[in-house]
């Protein structure tokens, strides 16, 4: 049967069992134990972004990444789009790169454009990272790349040391501002090992990281970068709405879980490798990428959308197991694929229980299209 958007929803609450990134947080049992670790480090409430609570979290987050300065903001599509705002305004070319693929191009209903009446350039192929090459060849001067690590819609790909090093290069010799998309950034690491987070962030000009993905809090992001242009971005912030009354229950959220989910990100890339080695074993399963770069992959099927989402909604049903998301696969038309983030919730789960599921989820899907 076709599930409505809610039913799917209620689905998904009954599963006992998830694949995909952290088990899911009763939000009743998070405020509680918000309010417990508030009350156990007598954390007070900032006041419009001032406080010592959310203001030593800037400083600290600040620190791990080798940035002078940081804001907490309540989402990354805010941040985002005040970086590249600040940094066209100043060079006054109102066009900014960013890849095919890029949150900003895909998700933000052009937010860039509407509100802040900019143009985007897309660098590089839709299909690999960019590279130095492309930004070497750009036939529209830009202000600003915008450049995510890891790249999500193409399997959490990363460029490689040397690339990144050389992006890095191109850009400031053609003053170009280069603005580090880091939704995941804290997943990357892993891969760019013994570099710290620190240098993989050095040479950008703005950074943006998520707290809501990988590190599983509520919500909220921050951007960070050089005094002046964090103080700019505050009024940015302001402007956009964004500088609320009160944020420390995301700052909380973030805090509370933050160096421990840091320090496991090692552990889920090695998860995420014996995963993907599973995963290419099973016949009609095309893992992107071959080499798992971060704890982020994508699991290819020669079967509609539809019909993977209605698999995955049966074992949900008769299983109690989520599996994860179907979306169309990116430039193969007629196959699917599902994201999946090794997290918390893999951790918990052996490969044999797990490669029976997806088994049984190709059986199903294939089963559903040949009806059709």
């Amino acid at each position: 049967m076709a599930y409505t958007a809610d039913q799917r929803a209620e689905l998904r609450r009954a599963c006992t069992h998830f694949i995909s990134g952290h088990p899911p947080q009763k939000p009743g049992e998070e405020f509680i134990r918000l309010g417990e670790w508030c009350r156990a480090h007598h954390y007070d409430a900032d006041v419009y972004g001032s406080g010592k609570f959310i203001n030593d979290f800037e400083i600290k987050v600040a620190t791990l990444l080798g940035q002078p300065a940081a804001v907490f903001m309540p989402s990354g599509t805010m941040a985002q789009q005040i970086a590249i705002r600040i940094f066209s305004d100043r060079a006054r070319l109102a066009v900014v790169g960013m890849h095919p693929t890029c949150h900003l191009e895909l998700h933000e209903q052009k937010g860039y454009e509407y509100l802040h009446g900019l143009a985007s350039w897309h660098v590089g192929d839709r299909s690999r990272p960019i590279a130095a090459i492309d930004i070497a060849n750009l036939a529209q001067p830009i202000a600003a790349l915008v450049l995510e690590l890891p790249m999500r819609e193409i399997g959490g790909q990363l460029p490689t040391w040397d690339e990144l090093d050389a992006i890095k290069k191109i850009c400031r010799e053609r003053d170009i501002k280069l603005c580090l998309d880091g939704a995941r950034l804290w997943e990357s690491r892993a891969f760019y090992a013994p570099h710290q987070y620190a240098d993989i962030c050095a040479g950008f000009d703005s950074v943006y990281v998520s707290f809501y993905k990988g590190i599983g809090s509520l919500a909220g992001a921050m951007l960070l970068g050089e005094i002046d242009l964090i103080a700019e971005a505050r009024l940015w912030q302001r402007r956009h709405g964004g500088n609320l009354v009160q944020q420390h229950p995301f700052v909380a959220s973030a805090a509370m879980r933050f160096d421990e989910r840091i320090k496991r990100m090692p552990s889920y890339y090695v998860r995420a490798q014996q995963f993907a080695k599973t995963m290419a074993s099973i016949e009609g399963i095309i893992v992107n990428p071959k080499t798992v770069q971060t704890n982020m992959l994508h699991l290819h099927f020669p079967v509609s959308v539809t019909a993977l989402e209605a698999a995955r909604d049966q074992i949900a049903l008769e299983d109690q197991c989520w599996l994860g998301n179907p979306r169309a696969a990116l430039d193969v038309p007629g196959w699917s694929a599902m994201e999946i983030y090794a997290g918390e919730s893999l951790m918990l789960q052996s490969d044999d229980v797990v490669a029976a599921k997806f088994v049984k989820l190709l059986l199903l899907a294939r089963a559903t299209d040949a009806d059709k």
